[in-house]
Formats: C-alpha cells, structure tokens, sequence
C-alpha cells in the first residue's frame, strides 16, 4: 500500500474571492459617479427649460416678470419636485445689455444622491423677446 502526499494548495488560492470584491467596489464607485452625473444634468436641463418657459410667458403683452417667476416655478415642480422648486431662487428682470429683452435667472443646489446634500449651486438663465404693450 502506497500512501499519497498530501496535495498542496496554490499560493493564491482564495484571492479570486478578493479580487472580486475590489473590482465589485470599483465597479459600484464608477456607477454611482456615471449615475450622479445624470442626476445633476437631468436637474440642469428641467432647469433651462423652465428659464426659457417663464420667459417666454413673461415676455408675452399682458403678462409681468412676476408671471415668469411663477410659471418657471411651476415648471420646475412639475419636472423636479415641489421641495426643490421651493429651494430654488427664480428672478426676471428686463436684460441690462437690452432693454426689449426679459431674462429669468434659476439658481439651486444640485443634489448628491440625497436632496439635502448640496455642495455646489447650478445657474441657468433663460431670455425671449419683449411684445410690445
């Protein structure tokens, strides 16, 4: 009767477990960086469609600046939320460089993956031509 060695294992055996986890966590960072990116553009876009929408709607004959604000407002509500819509600051004004030109200035925090998290602010301006009275 002959007896066997024991076999060995290798040298890396277990590191498949490890190297899968690193990747698994490099793999999630990315995704959540790619993920935010669109969070903050989407927020940008709704953004200057809104700045564009109130002053288009403030540039109208019967309407003021202050119909603008609301409409922009509005707009950011209906394609973000009512919470950020209210944490964000929407003025018109008739434009400085033209005075037959009304600009709707948006500004608001861009949030990180929670509403409440906002380091840095994102500001759109939206312009359209005055009807005359």
């Amino acid at each position: 009767m002959t007896f066997a060695a024991p076999r060995r294992r290798p040298a890396d055996s277990g590191s498949a477990v490890v190297e899968f986890v690193g990747v698994l966590a490099l793999l999630l960072l990315l995704f959540l960086v790619i993920f935010q990116l669109g969070i903050v553009l989407h927020i940008r876009n709704v953004m200057a469609a809104a700045a564009a929408d109130g002053a288009r709607y403030a540039a109208n004959a019967d309407r003021t600046e202050a119909d603008g604000v609301d409409r922009a407002r509005e707009a950011i509500a209906t394609g973000l939320s009512d919470e950020l819509a209210q944490r964000m600051t929407v003025t018109a004004v008739p434009s400085r460089d033209d005075p037959g030109i009304v600009e709707v200035t948006i500004s608001g925090p861009a949030p990180l993956f929670v509403p409440k998290l906002s380091p840095f602010h994102i500001t759109v301006r939206g312009h359209a031509l005055e009807e005359s009275r």
